[in-house]
């Protein structure tokens, strides 16, 4: 089985675990941290791109037939035959394909597939995986229903924070705020588990005073950073 590659180090570990765990002993609320990769693969914006590039190449053949017919004449020495409507047609449609096919192969490389995606596609598909990762594993997860999942993903240069029910009931989103700016403010550095460590510790801070800690408070979702 092959060994997995990890994109944060062994101290980026440490230092989020020991953040989490020195944020929930002051609170009743659960902060569960997860960092990965990428959020998605953006299949269906290379396929948009195929397509708008091929249309493009198509409508411009179409717009400027006599440019292609006196390329079709210098190609073939003046010796071409005179293509039939039908025969122009086909060529219009082949060179369309061929800049499709062309489009799609270049944009397997996925760093100019993600460069090519807007940033508000990018922004809510982080949003999504997000949330998805809360659903399976915080959501319900604690007695008070007080889990927070905080979320980074590298190569979108994207966080987010979903916040379980009790907790959304009484910190709206902007609350967030400084515990985002202090986690980008790292990660820009080069510096993830830096930055998730920051933004732990100010969500400890509104969380320690919105859920102060009980006389119980057992440890219910993990401290440890999850990398996915």
């Amino acid at each position: 089985m092959p060994k997995k590659i990890s994109h944060v180090s062994a101290a980026d570990h440490d230092v989020v675990t020991v953040a989490v765990a020195a944020a929930e002993a002051h609170t009743s609320g659960e902060i569960v941290t997860v960092v990965a990769t990428q959020s998605n693969d953006y299949d269906d914006v290379a396929l948009v791109w195929a397509s708008v590039v091929a249309f493009i190449a198509m409508s411009v053949v179409a717009l400027f037939p006599e440019f292609y017919r006196g390329l079709y004449d210098r190609l073939t020495g003046g010796w071409g035959y005179e293509l039939t409507a039908n025969q122009w047609l086909g060529t219009v449609i082949a060179i369309g394909v061929v800049k499709w096919i062309a489009m799609w192969l270049i944009l397997l490389w996925r760093p100019l597939r993600l460069a090519l995606t807007p940033r508000a596609i990018k922004a809510q598909r982080v949003r999504a995986r997000a949330v998805d990762l809360f659903k399976v594993g915080t959501e319900a997860k604690t007695l008070g229903r007080t889990g927070v999942l905080l979320y980074l993903s590298l190569k979108e240069h994207r966080a987010d924070i979903v916040a379980d029910e009790a907790i959304a009931a009484k910190v709206s989103p902007d609350v967030w705020g400084d515990a985002m700016a202090a986690l980008i403010e790292r990660v820009r550095a080069g510096e993830p588990g830096a930055g998730m460590a920051a933004a732990v510790t100010q969500m400890g801070v509104v969380l320690a005073e919105h859920f102060p800690r009980g006389s119980e408070n057992p440890n219910e979702l993990p401290d440890r950073l999850i990398e996915i």
